[in-house]
């Protein structure tokens, strides 16, 4: 199928935007920002359609290492979290160059995220100095920087000449002469400074990105919404191979249903990102190791919402954000966000609900250990027999599973 891949990271980025205002106490829409910046400036210096391509794309997924450096981080994060983030900025940079090694690039991106907090003048954490520093990672890096100083996302006279200013003041320090060149003139444009807007900064990136199609297949598709499934599970401790073993139990399901090859990988797609919503749901309500209170449970309840946020956006994907979403609705009507009945419920949504259920129910929670198959099959069982999830497929399930 043809695809646009930045459109799609740019759904996708939704949410991975609320794990950086969680945990770095950055302004909403941050990666669009550092996006559009990067790309009008890309586009000014001469670079390339697939260059600027694999820049936004790079520019959005730039912060995607912080959940395993908060996880790796573990209980002394939860302490200080921003402030820890931001004093050990190169692991994170680490981790992230590596989450992306099997991204479908179009150009050379090496190093291109680990270096993107390094400073023209060789004082980074890596001590990369001046032009050995690749262009991508220096334009990735005026934009986060100035974002995270002056919060562009509402911008005024004044403003703009502070952050001229600081650009001029940083000039061979942080920031090479040539790129405080191109941002002064791009910049010039008082259209610059308002497609940065909260209101206006969608449309901006979409207008000005650079128009590539591939051709992609799904199992192409399903190594993509991995990168994200590896970003998901790594949000907390407690979930570290959830969308991973649920991806697994949804290939082993469809084969015993004998389902084609295609509905199969977009099962696994489905599990992938099913929890995606979750990245904006905060970690002291995911983490908590007693009882949520009933605003705590309100909270958690919108990340199936926002899944379908996310996911909606995406041409193409909308089997595959039925399915995704609907894992905590119940047949019933009992379930959230929609409170849907049985009947608005297709077989593969009461798929993804059953085992999802399963798959948490064998994994170690704040407030419990990991319980058997045997223990599992009795709860998921008697939500059967109460009419909330898929009698017949936990029969499946059960029969499935037990011998494995």
């Amino acid at each position: 199928m043809k695809i646009n891949l930045n459109r799609l990271l740019l759904s996708l980025s939704y949410t991975l935007d609320f794990v950086e205002m969680d945990v770095l106490g950055v302004t909403s829409n941050h990666s669009k920002r550092v996006a559009y910046i990067a790309n009008i400036i890309g586009k000014y210096l001469g670079m390339s359609e697939e260059e600027r391509f694999d820049l936004v794309a790079c520019a959005i997924l730039h912060d995607n290492g912080v959940t395993k450096y908060m996880l790796d981080l573990a209980s002394q994060a939860k302490r200080e979290k921003r402030k820890i983030i931001l004093e050990n900025v190169k692991e994170h940079c680490i981790i992230g160059e590596e989450n992306i090694r099997n991204y479908p690039f179009l150009t050379d991106v090496t190093n291109v995220i680990k270096y993107h907090h390094e400073n023209y003048d060789g004082t980074g954490f890596f001590q990369i100095k001046g032009d050995n520093i690749p262009l991508m990672s220096q334009l990735i890096f005026i934009g986060d920087k100035l974002d995270n100083i002056f919060d562009l996302k509402t911008t005024n006279y004044n403003k703009i000449n502070k952050v001229n200013t600081f650009i001029k003041n940083n000039t061979s320090k942080l920031y090479s002469p040539k790129i405080v060149d191109a941002f002064m003139e791009v910049s010039k444009k008082p259209c610059f400074w308002l497609d940065l807007n909260d209101n206006f900064i969608n449309n901006a990136i979409r207008i000005t990105l650079p128009n590539i199609d591939l051709d992609m297949s799904w199992h192409d598709l399903e190594k993509i919404t991995e990168i994200f499934s590896f970003i998901i599970d790594n949000k907390s401790e407690f979930t570290l191979k959830h969308s991973q073993g649920l991806a697994n139990k949804a290939k082993i399901m469809g084969n015993y249903y004998k389902k084609d090859k295609e509905e199969i990988i977009k099962l696994k797609i489905a599990a992938n990102l099913h929890d995606i919503g979750k990245l904006a749901i905060s970690n002291d309500i995911i983490d908590k190791p007693g009882e949520l209170n009933e605003e705590e449970l309100y909270l958690i309840k919108q990340h199936t919402y926002l899944s379908r946020v996310s996911l909606s956006k995406i041409k193409g994907f909308e089997d595959i954000t039925e399915w995704a979403c609907n894992h905590h609705e119940k047949l019933d009507g009992s379930g959230y966000p929609f409170g849907l009945t049985g009947d608005k419920l297709d077989f593969n949504s009461r798929l993804i609900m059953c085992l999802d259920i399963y798959q948490a129910l064998m994994e170690e929670r704040p407030y419990r250990k990991g319980l058997t198959h045997e223990k599992s099959m009795v709860i998921l069982k008697n939500m059967g027999d109460n009419g909330l999830i898929d009698v017949n497929i936990i029969k499946d399930i059960d029969k499935v599973f037990s011998i494995k």
